[in-house]
């Protein structure tokens, strides 16, 4: 019984609670990418580097709060740097806008043109975003490290293995259930979230009910905007801060919202998490696992690894692939804010 527990506790600590907060930082990057298709009915290729932006403000303020000396105490002071950074980049993200998208809207060019014009913006905020903060790993978080380290799980529990919950991964969670709960609250019950609703699922009935199309496209962007950096940050305070690892999060981002539907918020949210169990049951060596969960002369002497931590982004890809083959509409069938 005794090594079961202990197979339970490394499974917590290597898979199920790295990749459940993985998965919810995929979420809401998803859930942007997710608003920009199912309104404005374009894939925003710029939405990775949106992301490294927005975290990039974020940790700018961060810094700057902590030369001051004003912190959160055991929590992050990138915490109370957010609302400043999202702030930021929605007035970057609207006039993107303004001096692009707005232009091609209306010209009322095809979707693909929009989704070459979002790779070039892609390419820019990249740029800025090196040139500004630098190309190098940018550690930010500062407050209390764990909510409860491995020693003090043994000292707790008198078990061999230990568990630890990491402060990053537990504002992840609170902070995604906190922010899905308030976008559906949003466009389910505002009348400004039922018009952007309205305008996706119709955009000429909209017009002729008297929606105003530039006041959905600029709130859009604006939630956009507050998703990219919240999700930007939160992954930047699990890990670490670093320009490229955003763009390279274009994958499984694109792939969780396709997933789970293309279009449909609540999609994102299951593609999200699907795509993170995905990648770090594939690529974690199952040895200790399996070491206390089998009898001994069961017991593994390689790793019992599928996948090195190298192959993790294809592993979204080929899940991708496959949903593309064989289901392409996603679990949640399409487009449905």
């Amino acid at each position: 019984m005794i090594d079961l527990l202990n197979a339970l506790v490394v499974l917590m600590n290597f898979v199920v609670i790295p990749a459940a907060a993985y998965g919810a930082q995929l979420a809401l990057g998803a859930l942007g990418v997710t608003l920009i298709y199912g309104i404005l009915r374009f894939s925003n290729f710029a939405h990775g580097d949106s992301m490294a932006f927005g975290a990039m403000c974020t940790i700018l303020f961060t810094w700057w709060f902590q030369s001051m000396g004003i912190t959160l105490g055991p929590l992050p002071t990138a915490l109370l740097a957010l609302p400043f950074g999202i702030v930021i980049t929605a007035a970057v993200m609207l006039g993107t806008d303004r001096a692009v998208y707005a232009f091609y809207r209306a010209q009322k060019a095809k979707p693909v043109i929009l989704v070459i014009v979002s790779m070039g913006v892609m390419f820019i905020m990249n740029g800025l975003v090196r040139f500004i903060i630098g190309p190098d790993d940018q550690r930010f978080a500062d407050g209390e490290r764990f909510i409860i380290s491995v020693r003090e799980f043994k000292a707790l529990t008198g078990l061999k293995e230990g568990l630890a919950f990491k402060t990053g991964q537990g504002i992840t969670l609170i902070t995604a259930i906190i922010v899905v709960a308030a976008l559906f609250w949003f466009l389910n019950r505002t009348r400004t979230g039922k018009s952007m609703r309205a305008f996706s699922d119709n955009e000429d009935l909209a017009l002729l009910s008297g929606i105003n199309p530039e006041r959905v496209v600029a709130i859009t962007w604006i939630l956009v905007a507050a998703l990219a950096t919240i999700a930007g940050t939160l992954y930047g305070l699990d890990k670490s801060f670093k320009p490229f690892t955003y763009f390279q999060l274009l994958l499984p981002i694109f792939a969780s919202a396709i997933v789970g539907g293309l279009g449909n918020p609540l999609g994102a949210i299951a593609g999200g998490f699907v795509i993170a169990f995905s990648e770090v049951t594939f690529t974690y060596a199952w040895k200790k696992v399996l070491k206390y969960a089998l009898p001994e002369n069961l017991e593994p002497t390689s790793l019992v690894q599928l996948l090195s931590t190298d192959y993790k982004f294809a592993v979204s890809f080929v899940i991708l692939v496959i949903v593309l083959l064989f289901r392409p509409t996603g679990i949640f069938a399409g487009k449905a804010l």
